[in-house]
């Protein structure tokens, strides 16, 4: 297959004639309550995807509310007060139930040494008995059931630090139902078996952090770089704060994040805009306008200093390196980008070259330009899992040399090209699909302001020569903005003593 050849060729004639004949095919429109669409018309396959992006993120999470955006992700398809339930009215009086019994050992909670434990001990029995009557009037997966029945596909939702989405594609002929399936669940949301999948969220927490070493290391690192910015909290939130969410907190932070304007939907494939907009007036024209959400206000101090964090673990050391870099509007962006990759794209990487492949003291190394998340500072990262045998010290020493390097040496033409293809190429192989088209589209509008800013970020990277790589180096990969996290066998783990 002469796969390579064609990227080059599509790289090199995307960002000029390509981008005319591209607009040819998006149209857009933004709804009187402030939603906005994007209509990608691609007539190859009888299907139509369908993403549908939310401003919202765990950087919007309320104080003593971290993870509640990571609750939609699990609340997104719980239906409807018309779909999901055996009997609503019913349903919905068992749901005010519970929240009345959960007010009651709230406020004999509240007294703390005051409170009276067998008091406490019956409202916990009388509130799980509430949530039981509740959750026998649900209809489980019914929302699931209709979008499968009607060939709905790939159907799931994410919650990043800056977004949270939702995407599924359906064929054409049933693209009316997404617009009806999707509308109606902004528009009467029921939070239903909310408590059961707080449960879920708990146990993911357990999973993915504290009983993962490497989760319980990002988690330390992040809470380590990041002073006073949300990014300092991952997605999942902390688990005190998981068991302590409520439903009508919930319904709060939806009503004020989740308005119209805040809103973005791409559509991609087998549709025509005319079509495309009848329906999102009929069915999305509906939704109530709302105003804006405040942006968040909390601006990182400037780091004055290294800072360092251990994390003692008895399974495989892992060792994770931050410095502090701009958001992602600007103009260093790209640069940082191409620096990336001339450190750890793949195999050809100085990173994975040295570390992996020749000196064999680590079983996996890479860097990463943007971490968590763009729309903020954030940090560009290092990581290294050292092989048996070596150490993290190891890791470290090395992974400064390849920094050093950079830093005084001059990326040769022949890699700043090869880096460059491969951006280009990476970027052109989310557009393939359909699904990669809406995703990407909504996020440029949203992040940038214009989903166009997705070709001429391909001429940004043309753009970065090779003194700009090593100035990028140089003035943010510095000590001072730097946070090292690492994990070690404690030493009563390496002897076999007793923990």
């Amino acid at each position: 297959m002469r796969v390579l050849p064609v990227l080059l060729l599509l790289a090199s004639w995307l960002p000029a004639q390509s981008l005319k004949e591209f607009e040819k095919k998006v149209t857009e429109f933004t709804l009187a309550n402030g939603l906005h669409f994007i209509v990608i018309e691609r007539h190859d396959a009888p299907v139509v995807s369908f993403h549908t992006y939310v401003n919202v993120g765990s950087v919007n999470d309320p104080t003593g509310q971290t993870g509640l955006a990571h609750m939609f992700e699990h609340m997104a398809f719980k239906g409807t007060p018309a779909i999901g339930t055996k009997n609503w009215t019913a349903e919905k009086a068992a749901l005010d139930a519970v929240e009345r019994a959960y007010d009651r050992l709230e406020a004999e909670r509240r007294k703390g040494r005051r409170a009276d434990s067998a008091n406490v001990e019956t409202l916990e029995k009388a509130l799980a008995s509430a949530i039981a009557r509740a959750d026998d009037l649900v209809e489980p997966n019914e929302y699931d059931r209709v979008v499968e029945s009607n060939g709905g596909l790939d159907m799931n939702a994410g919650t990043g630090e800056d977004s949270t989405n939702y995407y599924y594609s359906f064929p054409s002929n049933r693209a009316e139902l997404w617009f009806l399936l999707e509308s109606e669940r902004f528009l009467a949301p029921v939070f239903r078996e909310f408590y059961k999948e707080r449960d879920v969220v708990r146990e993911e927490r357990r999973m993915r952090v504290e009983s993962s070493p490497q989760g319980k290391l990002v988690e330390a690192m992040m809470a380590t770089a990041f002073a006073a910015h949300p990014y300092r909290v991952m997605p999942g939130g902390w688990g005190s704060d998981i068991e302590s969410f409520r439903r009508p907190q919930a319904e709060r932070f939806y009503k004020q994040f989740y308005v119209p304007a805040n809103m973005t939907v791409g559509l991609a494939g087998d549709i025509t805009p005319a079509d495309a907009k009848r329906l999102a007036q009929k069915y999305f024209g509906r939704l109530p306008r709302g105003p804006l959400p405040a942006p968040v206000s909390t601006i990182e101090p400037q780091q004055e200093g290294e800072k360092r964090v251990a994390v003692a673990s008895p399974a495989q050391p892992f060792l994770v390196i931050g410095f502090k870099r701009p958001d992602q509007y600007s103009q260093d962006d790209a640069a940082l980008e191409v620096l990336s990759e001339v450190l750890s794209g793949g195999r050809t990487g100085m990173i994975y070259k040295e570390m992996v492949r020749d000196k064999q003291i680590a079983l996996g190394a890479a860097s990463q330009p943007t971490f968590p998340g763009g729309r903020y500072p954030s940090l560009f990262l290092f990581y290294s899992a050292p092989a048996p045998g070596h150490t993290v010290e190891e890791s470290e020493k090395a992974l400064y040399g390849i920094i050093d390097r950079v830093k005084k040496e001059r990326v040769d033409a022949a890699t700043l090209m090869r880096v460059k293809t491969k951006l280009r190429a990476g970027l052109i192989r989310k557009l393939a699909s359909n699904t990669g088209l809406a995703v990407e589209l909504c996020s440029y509008y949203v992040n940038r302001g214009d989903w166009r800013t997705l070709f001429t970020e391909l001429e940004d990277y043309e753009k970065v020569t090779a003194d700009d790589v090593q100035r990028v180096a140089k003035q943010y990969l510095v000590t001072e903005h730097r946070t090292v996290a690492y994990s070690y066998v404690p030493a009563a783990a390496e002897t076999g003593g007793a923990k």
